[in-house]
């Protein structure tokens, strides 16, 4: 756990009990409405981040089931979904947001033990936005004739979808709530390292009696995905994660005529000017990168801040990091949670020593980790240059790069120099600089005089190495319809 400042204040622990949560040894697969074995046997373990200790063990699916799952989702679509009236796929997804309401401090608390985020994040966000997207999508499963799309779109068929570990539920959500709504089937593949809050959502379906095979959960490792991705009775292919392994992903549907959409990288720059409320501006830095301990894509990971403020917004960022709280995720108090496996911490801190070894000043917080499982420290590097690796590559960790910039040109052409183009921010009192920026910044999504701010309705993605094709809002519908 950190210090508190200067000691002027104590925080008694606030756990949110872990006894909300009933975890079963050993999961299987969720296939045709029911949890199955797999055929071809096999499992993994998936562990809490912030102990180390085996929480379950998860079945892996292997080809065959994958293709027992695409079956049943092909049946699903072809016998009730498709054929299903708008107005009653409606009833469905609002009862499943019901339900997610319902069984919110359950679900918050597994996701904070399976992916090591602070309770307050997934109970406040995650959870919310989870509940959220069911019930924007399910006002649109009867008007989608009036969503721009031509007058009688038509659902693709079954979609494949792979979700990575970061937002585990709010990601099967992202996914599946669209597709439902459109008249899809789905067959979700979670991360490996995250796969229980989709298990519970699946038992969430299963109880509001949606029809089986609609939604089929297959849990495993890249193997998995791979198998779904290819397999030909797939009509589409929604994925969330790396930029590797989505090239690959295109380089396996190329040809195929499957409809594809990636939400991939970033490397978002957060742009303050020097007219910037600064308070405000490192409120919004804070939660643009050591949200979700960095693991957002499009976390706000390169700080450009005009010269004749950089000293004074670091200043005030260096004391408002030392408030920070590292320590238990179930904490109330915890601001920031455990690094979700052995392998990101190893990336982060080999990106973190390769910072320093190209010359930038690194700061930390002084505070004390936790002796057992995966932590890092929120972490600053200044005079940093914008060939170094640290601001070229994605760190998915809380680090910050700190690059400064004199003009709006200058900060225009800095925030551009990167391969990835998913998200931005703006810092300012002028709104006319605003939309200077808004128009010149080649970024997805650019948020003003805030950060990592969503809304189902409004859609998100990105641009260059960042994925193509929107999530959300009406733009996200279309990726599910057949117009």
């Amino acid at each position: 756990m950190s210090e508190p400042v200067g000691g002027l204040f104590e925080y008694a622990p606030a756990p949110e009990p872990r006894s909300l949560v009933s975890i079963r040894p050993s999961y299987g697969l969720f296939v045709g409405g029911e949890f199955v074995d797999p055929v071809e046997g096999g499992s993994l373990k998936t562990i809490n981040p912030a102990s180390e200790e085996v929480l379950a063990e998860v079945a892996t699916a292997g080809p065959a089931d994958v293709d027992r799952a695409v079956r049943a989702a092909r049946r699903a679509y072809e016998e009730v979904w498709g054929p299903m009236p708008g107005r009653e796929r409606a009833k469905y997804l609002f009862r499943v947001a019901r339900m997610i309401q319902e069984r919110a401090r359950e679900l918050a608390v597994l996701e904070s033990l399976d992916n090591g985020k602070p309770i307050r994040e997934s109970r406040d966000v995650d959870v919310p936005l989870a509940a959220a997207h069911f019930f924007y999508h399910a006002g649109w499963a009867d008007k989608l004739s009036y969503a721009g799309l031509g007058p009688d779109p038509r659902p693709l068929g079954v979609a494949g979808q792979v979700i990575p570990w970061n937002f585990p539920l709010l990601m099967a959500a992202w996914k599946l709530a669209p597709a439902l709504a459109a008249g899809n089937t789905c067959v979700l593949k979670p991360a490996e390292t995250t796969p229980l809050s989709a298990l519970l959502l699946a038992e969430i379906l299963r109880d509001a009696e949606l029809p089986p095979g609609v939604v089929n959960v297959v849990t495993g490792a890249g193997d998995t995905g791979a198998s779904l991705v290819a397999h030909p009775g797939v009509d589409k292919v929604a994925f969330t994660g790396s930029t590797e392994v989505g090239r690959e992903i295109r380089r396996t549907l190329a040809g195929s005529g499957k409809r594809l959409t990636l939400e991939l990288g970033g490397k978002a720059a957060n742009v303050v000017f020097d007219d910037a409320p600064l308070s405000q501006a490192v409120e919004g830095i804070v939660n643009g990168i050591f949200f979700n301990q960095g693991h957002v894509c499009c976390a706000g990971s390169r700080l450009l801040v005009q010269e004749s403020v950089a000293d004074a917004v670091v200043d005030r960022l260096k004391r408002r990091m030392e408030t920070l709280r590292i320590g238990d995720p179930l904490d109330k108090n915890t601001d920031v949670g455990a690094i979700n496996s052995s392998g990101q911490l190893d990336k982060i801190r080999e990106l973190s020593a390769a910072g320093e070894a190209e010359g930038a000043e690194r700061w930390a917080p002084a505070c004390r980790l936790p002796e057992r499982g995966f932590w890092f420290p929120p972490t600053v590097f200044t005079n940093v240059s914008p060939s170094q690796r640290i601001a070229r590559e994605e760190i998915f960790g809380p680090v910050l790069s700190v690059i400064t910039f004199r003009t709006a040109e200058e900060a225009v052409a800095k925030a551009n120099n990167t391969t990835y183009g998913l998200s931005a921010g703006v810092w300012t009192e002028k709104g006319s600089r605003i939309l200077w920026m808004v128009h010149h910044l080649r970024a997805g999504v650019v948020w003003a005089n805030t950060f990592n701010r969503f809304d189902p309705a409004s859609p998100f993605g990105g641009y260059k190495e960042s994925g193509f094709g929107r999530e959300g809002g009406r733009h996200g519908l279309e990726a599910y319809l057949d117009a």
